[in-house]
């Protein structure tokens, strides 16, 4: 009898996951969404009032039962604190599916990263104690913290409690640096004190997508002629140059790559030892390309499109120089303020989203 051949044909994520040390997560906490990219090599997965807001109105059936059972369960409860248990309760159930990933890994991927208040973002002692709080909801959360100035603040403690951190609303080389120096500070004072750091892993996140979109604001804005496509560059450059610097100086927070654009925020990140968190859309439309699947991390971003973007916008330069901007600046940057008010506006409707279940519009029925 002939052999039998296997006809298995791995996705390009799979791919991408079994053929280099560049990992993938999820970019949605969605059970049916991570389901999917664990299948196709994710070991990890975030969330925010973003996307909780997003999940409920995609997956309602599923949720609509629950959030009537905890505004019964609770009649004191305002419209704030019943949002933040269903942005938990949602955050476990996807943490439980990463268990085993977990599990597997011994702590070093299978993390469900949980969002804090974006209206925190300058109250360091706030985020922490949020942070604290989500820290003891599964074994395996990750807390986001924002690259803000006060950000920057709680990341150096919250690593000091023992917390796994991912820093998010991070754009540009020098906030990667400096919320990458925080973490060192945490750890270190950790280990000063004999508490172990073994299973601590810290993650700094990069927007790159976000980058393009500022720097094609500040384009339309002033009207600045560039070559096509230059500036779909810039995020892509500025990761690259922010993991020459991490691998340099052997920091211990794990890059990211977050806000998923076009596919090179994919495939010229191959190969790299980082992270990837990319949107379920996206994920389908890699997995259904034939771009093909080989490590791209280690070539430069041809230094003709690096040179004209610095040439060109001031605001590129102050994102991927390391000395481009002090912490000072972090909070008043064009992504920053960008994104502080996309995720504040989501989150005050997911607040509208849960009030009308406890106030149900009267003149609508």
């Amino acid at each position: 009898m002939p052999t039998e051949v296997s006809t298995t044909v791995r996705s390009p994520l799979q791919e991408t996951a079994a053929t280099t040390c560049t990992q993938y997560w999820n970019d949605s906490c969605s059970i049916e969404e991570l389901s999917y990219a664990i299948a196709n090599g994710a070991v990890g997965a975030t969330s925010n009032p973003t996307i909780v807001l997003a999940v409920l109105k995609k997956e309602l059936a599923a949720w609509r039962d629950r959030i009537g059972q905890i505004i019964r369960d609770n009649p004191t409860w305002s419209e704030v604190e019943v949002s933040w248990k269903v942005i938990e309760e949602m955050a476990v159930k996807a943490a439980a599916l990463l268990m085993p990933v977990f599990e597997r890994e011994q702590g070093r991927c299978g993390r469900l990263s949980l969002q804090t208040n974006p209206t925190f973002y300058r109250n360091s002692e706030a985020i922490l104690k949020q942070g604290l709080h989500f820290d003891g909801l599964a074994p395996n959360i990750q807390v986001k913290i924002p690259a803000t100035r006060a950000g920057i603040a709680a990341v150096e403690e919250a690593t000091y409690r023992g917390l796994n951190i991912n820093a998010t609303v991070c754009f540009t080389v020098p906030q990667s640096i400096a919320v990458a120096e925080a973490v060192e500070r945490g750890l270190n004072r950790r280990a000063a004190e004999g508490h172990s750091t073994e299973n601590m892993s810290p993650v700094c996140t990069i927007m790159i997508g976000r980058l393009d979109d500022w720097i094609k604001v500040v384009a339309h804005k002033e009207g600045v002629i560039i070559t096509p496509g230059h500036m779909d560059w810039a995020g892509v450059a500025a990761i690259k140059r922010a993991y020459q610097i991490f691998q340099h100086r052997g920091y211990r927070a794990r890059l990211l790559a977050a806000a998923y654009r076009h596919h090179m925020h994919w495939s010229e990140l191959i190969g790299g030892d980082l992270s990837m968190t990319i949107p379920y859309n996206w994920q389908v439309l890699f997995n259904h390309s034939d771009v093909e699947v080989k490590e791209r991390m280690q070539n430069p971003v041809d230094p003709q499109i690096v040179a004209e973007l610095l040439r060109k916008f001031p605001e590129f330069r102050r994102a991927y120089e390391p000395d481009g901007m002090t912490m000072k600046e972090f909070d008043a940057y064009g992504a920053t303020v960008r994104t502080l008010r996309t995720f504040i506006g989501s989150y005050a409707e997911l607040l509208a989203f849960i009030r009308d279940f406890m106030l149900p519009d009267p003149d609508k029925k």
